[in-house]
């Protein structure tokens, strides 16, 4: 039995540790709920796992969990695409062979599966913003193509729209029964994979959907900028930590010499293999349980494989106690942020509108959002990763709106640093909106530099 098999069988048979507030471990300090117990130290192939998301246990999450007083008014949804092809190719091996066409009586399955390739086939004159009315509505291709969104990819997020409906719907009726297309907001960047889940999910969460009420905002940033994306001092940021983490490779001699080793087996030069980013391809070999490439001088394997994953993890450390990533993080998160934030405060206000909005998106675009909030600890956006802003009403004071936040279904509001401080102070169960407010329109500027008051002057400011 190979090391993922042999992880997945523990799946089922190691109960899930229950710990405070939803956090894991004390000797690791992360705040995901894990599918089992947590190693005691860094474990590549566990990490590598939970990066997967392979569908294969009933998730347990606190979406939509309130007093009985609290009234849900909006929902907030960033999702990072799911399990896709890779984007990269490990010069003279052999592409790995993974099926993009969706089969409903192959695994993963999903119930709904065949009813929503049903429901795309009717979708195909649907209106969209150009170019995302000229993507497929779900993949479809016998050998996948460079990133296309796999089966994996469509069920992680058919599952997350069903857990959103079963909460946000069926529990606290967010959207009438006769909702109309205003009270939505769908926006996805220009990747088939990202519209495709972003469709997943919309299928899970409305079944059935009509296609006349629904439509696709097109978003060309990864950061979700809008009209708001040029930045120098955050392109400034992103030079300097990209400086760092090439300086941190250099260091790492093992790291190198798996890299030099991986080359000779496919006699390619170091750097060339370097510049394939091999461990884009590995991980979908491993994600799917399809053995590394190999070539007449060997095979890349396991021990490879877990040379360049712990270094991923050693990167994401030193990348949280750096402020350059934070900096970045700042001036890139704030325009999705204040987008939020004002809607927020339009629905606070009796806007009834947009009353659930979807970001489909990024790796790129979910991790510098997490550091901005100050959820350092939270794991790299794993596929189909989900995080959730909610918006909720206290019905015995109607003027007072809070927020939750929640990641892949942990509560992690009193972990951001605009509410860490208020958690030891009051004993109300969510965070005051105009906290968030605050932290948007004003404190992200003070964390960055203190002198700047606004977006424009920061991204103009002195630099890193």
């Amino acid at each position: 039995m190979d090391v993922r098999a042999a992880f997945l069988l523990l799946v089922h048979l190691i109960p899930v540790s229950a710990t405070k507030n939803g956090g894991s471990s004390k000797s690791r300090k992360r705040i995901m709920p894990d599918p089992v117990t947590e190693p005691p130290t860094v474990d590549p192939v566990y990490e590598a796992l939970l990066y997967c998301n392979i569908p294969s246990v009933a998730e347990h999450s606190m979406e939509g969990h309130a007093p009985h007083h609290y009234k849900l008014v909006s929902v907030h949804v960033f999702i990072r695409h799911g399990d896709r092809y890779p984007l990269y190719a490990i010069p003279k091996t052999k592409r790995p062979e993974i099926d993009c066409t969706l089969v409903a009586s192959r695994k993963p399955y999903h119930p709904k599966l065949e009813a929503f390739i049903s429901h795309m086939l009717k979708g195909s004159g649907a209106s969209f913003e150009s170019p995302l009315n000229s993507l497929p509505l779900y993949p479809n291709h016998p050998l996948c193509e460079t990133g296309e969104l796999t089966q994996t990819g469509v069920v992680q997020h058919l599952l997350n729209g069903q857990l959103l409906r079963d909460i946000y719907l069926r529990k606290h009726k967010l959207l009438p029964n006769n909702w109309s297309s205003d009270q939505l907001y769908l926006e996805s960047t220009g990747k088939s994979r990202t519209l495709q889940s972003g469709l997943a999910l919309l299928y899970g969460f409305l079944p059935e959907f009509d296609w006349k009420k629904v439509y696709f905002k097109h978003q060309p940033s990864a950061l979700f900028c809008s009209g708001s994306c040029y930045c120098p001092l955050r392109n400034q940021y992103l030079e300097k930590e990209q400086r760092r983490q090439y300086l941190l490779r250099l260091k790492n001699s093992d790291l190198e010499r798996t890299y030099g080793e991986m080359a000779k087996i496919v006699d390619i030069p170091t750097k060339q293999l370097r510049a394939a980013n091999p461990i884009d391809s590995m991980l979908c070999h491993f994600c799917h349980n399809v053995s590394f490439p190999c070539s007449r001088s060997g095979c890349l394997g396991m021990e490879h494989f877990k040379v360049i994953k712990t270094h991923q993890i050693e990167d994401e450390r030193e990348r949280h106690e750096k402020l350059l990533y934070f900096g970045y993080s700042l001036l890139g998160a704030h325009p999705i942020l204040n987008q939020t934030v004002n809607r927020m405060q339009r629905a606070a206000s009796g806007w009834r509108d947009e009353l659930f909005t979807l970001y489909s998106a990024h790796d790129v675009t979910l991790s510098p959002i997490l550091s901005a909030l100050g959820l350092l600890e939270a794991r790299f956006p794993r596929f189909a990763a989900r995080l959730v802003f909610e918006l909720w009403q206290d019905r015995q004071k109607p003027s007072e709106h809070s927020v939750r936040i929640l990641y892949n279904g942990a509560d992690v509001t009193f972990h951001t640093s605009f509410c860490h401080d208020f958690h030891k102070r009051s004993p109300k169960p969510m965070c005051p909106l105009e906290n968030l407010v605050r932290f948007v329109k004003r404190d992200m500027f003070v964390a960055l530099d203190g002198s700047s008051t606004n977006y424009n002057d920061a991204c103009h400011g002195e630099g890193a």
